[in-house]
């Protein structure tokens, strides 16, 4: 009895061990945990996770392998704050100023272009703000700042607001008042919120893709100009800042590989009927 008994504490033990890798790595909570084995590092990004494409990736890239990831969700701009504090081993994200700043910094390397998506200014149909007329995306802004239109904004330093940002300076406009709405909340969230509440905001097209029929009042208003494209990079921790810095190199090894790329070139055409990203091979021709 006694000797049962302290097998079952064991085991809780060792359950309870692994729940915990699988919820946290290095301090960071894990969205979620990919592949079979210990995880032995960690990657920060938002998009690409939330619809899916890391899941994917890693599963693929972790086959045959003893090992798994841990997927931190952050925005760009947290990916990129958690990488630089050491807190992950990994990042995918769309910044380039602020990529190549962390290069040029010494505390990121191997920065690798892994591909793209774009954004589109969607809103209600009626388009109230005239923005389907509009010849660049800060005239499409102008146009919504001059109807004080209702304009989302997630307002948490990722690399869609980053771009909102640079659209707003590009027309002159510093954006306040009631009609702008700063969610500081994710992308799909603020997508969804924005159909409720009759709003425009600007989404990347992967998420559309995914996502659009869960928001039936909005329609793309804008969408093709060069600005509005979205690079993705990977960057990596130097060789032995953190525990998970040389699989984390040789895990931006495997994206940029032909396989990887035909994972991300492909995925989402068998269910949404085209990609949710464009490879690299694609993206280079608007690479900053």
């Amino acid at each position: 009895m006694k000797k049962t008994r302290v097998l079952g504490i064991i085991l809780c033990a060792v359950l309870l061990a692994v729940f915990m890798v699988s919820t946290s790595y290095g301090g960071q909570k894990c969205e979620a945990a990919y592949g079979k084995g210990p995880v032995t590092f960690s990657l920060a990004t938002g998009s690409p996770g939330e619809l899916g494409l890391l899941k994917v990736i890693t599963e693929a890239f972790c086959e045959g392998k003893n090992m798994s990831m841990c997927w931190v969700k952050a925005g760009s701009g947290v990916s990129l704050k958690l990488l630089q504090e050491k807190a992950v081993d990994i990042i995918m994200v769309h910044a380039p100023a602020a990529e190549k700043k962390a290069i040029a910094d010494g505390w990121a390397i191997k920065r690798t272009l892994i591909g793209s998506n774009e954004f589109f200014i969607v809103g209600p149909a009626d388009d109230p703000a005239h923005i389907a007329a509009a010849k660049t995306a800060p005239d499409a802004y102008a146009r919504i700042a001059k109807a004080r239109s209702k304009f989302f904004s997630r307002g948490d330093n990722s690399g869609t607001h980053k771009k909102e940002l640079f659209v707003w300076k590009e027309a002159g406009i510093a954006p306040s008042g009631d009609w702008y709405i700063v969610t500081k909340d994710f992308m799909r969230a603020t997508l969804i919120r924005a159909d409720k509440e009759k709003g425009y905001f600007m989404t990347d097209s992967s998420t559309w893709v995914s996502d659009r029929k869960d928001v039936p009042d909005l329609k793309i208003l804008f969408r093709g100009d060069k600005v509005l494209i979205n690079t993705y990079h990977a960057l990596c921790q130097p060789a032995g800042a953190t525990p998970g810095a040389s699989i984390a190199a040789e895990f931006i090894d495997f994206v940029a590989s032909e396989k990887g790329q035909s994972l991300i070139g492909n995925y989402g055409k068998k269910e949404y009927g085209e990609g949710l990203y464009n490879d690299a091979a694609y993206a280079r021709q608007y690479e900053d």
